[in-house]
């Protein structure tokens, strides 16, 4: 008699567990529980107390108790730890790259270099080996360069002591002009002579600084025609075998992430060689144009300041201003304020017309970076790494930014206006209200 309860006691246990799940999974059926069921796949086979554990951890209540810790401070303290990760990360990179600058100065150089010559290297390609091709568009490039180096050399020779003497009147009428001129502060002969005299003794104090200085340059010299060597080195590589190069890559990674590297791989080299190509095309412009205009003023060393506007074409922002200000220099001491006020405006408007025409028109989508964070960019790319810094700093971002946009899942954009902060305050003050 005894074991018949205990038995039916036992089976009234047995077919309450046995009818737990199946309510449970009817309340997550009919949507009583915010858990889904994929959310409990883990637990499948734990114990009671395992599951009680798990469920206070997302539940605290089920234990009696409740979390203290604000939900916003949590939230905050996540994002922080994250982004104290990702900013350790970014660090480091700069770190190893600090270490090996001549190598990512290198590699950078010759990625420029392949890709303003790829198309090059395609066209000669449909006719003879692909080799062959690579050595025929490196030799075009060096002839090309090594041309417009003698044609600029032999321009600063031909002019050089007619610009000598011009300077020298130039200087001599801006002083005049600051002796004698409307200005309110004077500058005497004497006050210029005793200048010289100052930089002079100067220069002779310092003489051991300058001449260390100028050993250490050496030094940076030869590090410069080593990462020279060692770019070519790479472009002859990168321009016969590139694809293969990269194709090797990927089958070194998991299949399940070779995808990801391939669409990423692909914006980002669209990004960067759209940028190089493009960057080169719009020098070469500013720089043809640059030169035609001051050939016409008649304006002394036209070639060699069109050779230093298509280098500044390559540092955004900064880089046109500053051959732009040395033009309308030279401009002044050769030709008077009226020429260098005429240089000052035609460079600007030069610059202008490679903004809004020239840049859309050759770079397109290719590079879609806001003004702003190109000026950000810049900025601290030249505090991080000087003149490098400046050159290099937009590519990196236009190229980071377009993997971003192709790996990302975007939410559809809002069909309402957003509001702005006086509206939102007039609203929750309204609300309050009522």
């Amino acid at each position: 008699m005894s074991d018949e309860p205990e038995g039916d006691e036992t089976g009234a246990q047995d077919a309450e567990r046995r009818a737990a799940p199946a309510s449970a999974g009817a309340s997550r059926a009919g949507g009583s529980t915010d858990r889904p069921a994929a959310s409990l796949r883990h637990l499948a086979g734990a114990s009671t107390a395992a599951r009680k554990v798990a469920g206070a951890r997302r539940n605290p209540s089920v234990v009696g108790y409740d979390e203290t810790v604000p939900a916003w401070l949590r939230t905050t303290a996540g994002w922080s730890w994250r982004l104290l990760m990702v900013v350790a990360a970014v660090a480091l990179v700069f770190y190893a790259t600090a270490q090996v600058q001549l190598v990512f100065i290198a590699v950078f150089l010759a990625l420029v270099i392949s890709s303003v010559l790829r198309p090059v290297t395609d066209f000669y390609a449909r006719v003879m080996p692909r080799g062959l091709a690579t050595g025929l568009a490196l030799l075009t490039a060096l002839l090309f360069f090594a041309g417009l180096l003698t044609y600029v050399i032999s321009s600063v020779a031909g002019q050089w002591e007619k610009l000598a003497g011009e300077f020298t009147d130039g200087i001599d009428q801006i002083l005049d002009f600051l002796e004698n001129g409307p200005l309110p502060v004077s500058i005497t002969a004497d006050d210029v002579d005793g200048w010289i005299a100052n930089g002079q003794e100067w220069l002779s104090e310092h003489g051991g600084d300058i001449a260390s200085q100028a050993a250490a340059s050496a030094g940076s010299v030869f590090e410069g025609f080593a990462a020279i060597a060692l770019a070519i080195f790479c472009t002859v590589f990168f321009l016969a075998r590139g694809k293969d190069m990269w194709t090797w890559f990927l089958n070194q990674l998991p299949a399940r992430s070779r995808e990801s590297w391939k669409v990423a791989g692909g914006a980002g080299w669209f990004t960067f060689s759209g940028y190089a190509r493009g960057t080169v095309i719009i020098a070469l412009t500013d720089g043809i144009l640059a030169g035609i205009f001051l050939a016409i003023l008649g304006v002394p060393l036209a070639a060699p300041l069109a050779v230093l506007v298509f280098i500044g074409a390559f540092i955004p922002i900064i880089g046109a201003p500053l051959a732009m200000i040395i033009a309308a220099v030279v401009a002044l001491a050769a030709d008077g304020f009226v020429t260098a006020l005429i240089v000052t405006v035609g460079i600007a408007l030069i610059g202008q017309f490679e903004g809004h025409v020239l840049q859309p028109l050759v770079m397109g989508s290719q590079v879609s970076l806001h003004p702003v964070v190109v000026a950000i960019s810049v900025t601290a790319g030249t505090l991080l790494a000087g003149i490098l810094g400046a050159v290099v700093s937009v590519p990196l971002v236009a190229v980071a930014w377009s993997i971003f946009t192709r790996l990302r899942h975007k939410d559809p954009p809002m069909d309402d206006d957003v509001p702005t902060a006086k509206e939102i305050a007039l609203a929750s003050r309204q609300g309050r209200d009522d």
